[in-house]
């Protein structure tokens, strides 16, 4: 005879506790209104917060033009580019924050970022640049969606 029976356990306090469950281990929704309240309060200065980081990306950029390809230059651009990626997608622009991430990601290996194409870079930078320009700002939209993925491509080649 086969027996598949079993025993169900029932998750004790430490788990209830852990998902939520406990006077003290749930998240209190008076909060997270007030962190939504206060993040919408602040949207007014999306758009200008990421027209700054965008100037410091661009700014990285003619500082690799003007100084050269070194370690520093490079560092430095990588940097803005990555602070983009964060911020894209919570100023709005979840296109900006996956080109950034395309940017990120052909200059992300330190020991390659010396030799890697300031054509693609470009490339990168200046499709920020018209995302925000342009109001694109997902790529649902057709011309969002066919840049981020060619540039996605090309990174992927260059990758190869």
């Amino acid at each position: 005879m086969n027996d598949n029976s079993g025993q169900l356990i029932p998750p004790g306090g430490a788990l209830r506790l852990k998902i939520g469950g406990g006077r003290l281990g749930g998240i209190d929704p008076a909060a997270i209104a007030k962190a939504e309240a206060a993040l919408k309060s602040l949207s007014g200065n999306f758009a200008q917060w990421l027209q700054d980081e965008i100037v410091k990306l661009d700014g990285a950029r003619q500082d690799v033009r003007n100084r050269g390809v070194d370690v520093e230059t490079m560092e430095s651009l990588y940097l803005r580019a990555h602070d983009l990626k964060g911020l894209g997608a919570t100023y709005g622009f979840p296109l900006i924050t996956r080109m950034a991430a395309s940017l990120c990601k052909l200059i992300d290996d330190k020991d390659k970022r010396l030799q890697v194409s300031m054509d693609l870079v470009d490339a990168h930078i200046d499709g920020i640049k018209a995302a925000v320009r342009d109001n694109v700002k997902t790529d649902e939209d057709p011309v969002g969606q066919i840049l981020v993925a060619e540039l996605e491509r090309r990174v992927r080649e260059a990758a190869a």
